[in-house]
């Protein structure tokens, strides 16, 4: 079983399409894309009956967790899916995933049946999903161009188009029938960090007037939908 850690600050901005395109001028020199480049990635977001993750993330407290199923591309059935808790405290993101063959983690999540081999991060996964009890509520999608810096591998910057989502059909098989939540020329960039920002990159910034915001994909789908249904 692969395990995976990450830990870093995470800071996002919503960008038109043409302070992207002038960004991605701007950026040329400085970085590269990593070996992902443009790729696509599914989630299926978990959450407990009543949204007890979702709600108390949108609260915004110091302390916030959440769980979701992982892919790279179109998945298939004999390939595999990561599973992902990803904390965040006092603006420290930390991710712990594993890789699993998607009929394990199916297998897992469905039936209960604990996969071949086992770690420190499944035992901690394992703990997260009997404590809260939760189950599939959201599917999201995006199109992502991902980037790393030339100097310092370390520093990443992606850009996330075309993010969709549907509350049905919780598969990660099919990418049909979804909802948008940008416009189609609005872009969404995250900036990962370990340490600070390099200082050519601020200065980028700062000549764009581009300013980071707080943005959670599965947080902005779940608050369309309380607005659509108190408006009923």
């Amino acid at each position: 079983m692969a395990q995976y850690v990450f830990q870093r600050y995470e800071k996002k901005y919503l960008l038109d399409e043409n302070t992207y395109e002038m960004l991605r001028k701007d950026l040329e020199g400085y970085m590269v894309e990593d070996s992902y480049g443009w790729h696509t990635i599914r989630n299926i977001y978990f959450d407990t009956k009543d949204n007890q993750l979702i709600r108390t993330s949108i609260e915004k407290p110091k302390y916030k967790e959440k769980f979701r199923v992982r892919c790279y591309g179109v998945p298939k059935a004999d390939g595999s899916c990561f599973l992902e808790i990803k904390k965040k405290y006092k603006g420290l993101v930390n991710k712990r995933r594993i890789q699993l063959p998607i009929a394990e983690a199916r297998a897992y999540l469905n039936q209960g049946i604990q996969p071949k081999s086992q770690g420190q991060i499944f035992q901690e996964i394992d703990y997260f999903l009997k404590r809260y009890q939760v189950i599939p509520k959201r599917y999201i999608a995006y199109d992502r161009l991902a980037l790393r810096g030339i100097a310092d591998e370390e520093f990443r910057v992606t850009f996330d188009q075309n993010i969709r989502s549907r509350v049905s059909d919780l598969t990660l098989f099919s990418d049909e029938n979804t909802e948008l939540l940008l416009p189609p020329d609005m872009v969404l960039m995250e900036v990962k960090i370990t340490g600070a920002m390099p200082l050519w990159f601020a200065r980028i910034l700062t000549k764009h007037g581009i300013y980071n915001t707080s943005f959670s994909k599965y947080g902005r789908f779940y608050m369309r939908e309380q607005e659509r249904q108190n408006a009923v």
